[in-house]
């Protein structure tokens, strides 16, 4: 396993884009293929780990035979505790250790490639500026969102935060009816902060989001390939980690 250790940004910029490629596929992990991660954490197997690729892949194996290894390696033995602890708190733990990860491998290429204060700096606040892995699993981001955006676009009106908004419909972005425009921009400033429950990026106006019934989390169709069409025939929409949750005994 060597985690992409062939790929070798040596810009700030490069660096920056193997951050989101791997934290794009660990989301992915935790969040729509949670299935599949759930069944290969077996903990009957030995010390596992949860790899994310600059292609925005996935994979759980066994961490690098050769010490040490040529990037950092994730947390071991994340399979362990599947069972011993609830899902939620499992996939929150995971979680964390994936951000403590990310971190760690981007500055890894930042020493590297001999990168000063100012890049240092210039790339940390690069990834600060998107929400972590714990926050997009847990729901932090979407509270978070919630709550800024309640306070940037209040208007004297009462607040539309503790209301749960409906699907979200089709937008087309070419039409020049100036009603429809005036409905878009108002969904904009309502959804312009909102981030998507798979991917963690956030909303556009010329994207058809969905939102999850139970955990109220909103995410791209494209991301839980849900089309317009399709959503409207879901009375209730579940998310693939909600669908996925497995009843506790």
């Amino acid at each position: 396993m060597d985690g992409g250790a062939h790929n070798n940004p040596r810009t700030v910029e490069e660096v920056l884009r193997d951050f989101k490629g791997r934290r794009n596929g660990l989301i992915k992990a935790l969040t729509t293929d949670f299935e599949e991660l759930f069944q290969r954490c077996d903990p009957e197997k030995e010390n596992l780990c949860l790899y994310g690729f600059p292609s925005e892949q996935w994979e759980v194996n066994l961490p690098a035979e050769e010490v040490p290894p040529e990037l950092p390696e994730p947390a071991l033995g994340i399979n362990f505790a599947r069972d011993g602890m609830q899902e939620k708190d499992w996939l929150a733990l995971v979680a964390v250790h994936s951000d403590a990860w990310l971190l760690s491998v981007a500055f890894y290429f930042g020493a590297r490639f001999g990168f000063d204060t100012s890049d240092r700096k210039r790339l940390f606040t690069m990834i600060n500026d998107l929400p972590t892995i714990f926050e997009v699993v847990t729901g932090a981001a979407k509270k978070q969102s919630k709550e800024k955006s309640s306070v940037t676009n209040h208007s004297g009106s009462k607040s539309k935060s503790n209301s749960k908004p409906a699907k979200l419909p089709k937008i087309q972005a070419d039409d020049d009816d100036e009603g429809l425009d005036e409905v878009e921009d108002e969904e904009d400033d309502e959804h312009g902060d909102t981030l998507c429950g798979a991917c963690g990026e956030n909303y556009a106006s010329d994207e058809f989001w969905i939102c999850c019934d139970l955990c109220e989390r909103w995410f791209h169709g494209k991301c839980v390939k849900i089309t317009p069409a399709r959503a409207e025939h879901i009375k209730h929409y579940k998310c693939p980690t909600c669908t996925n949750k497995r009843p506790r005994p």
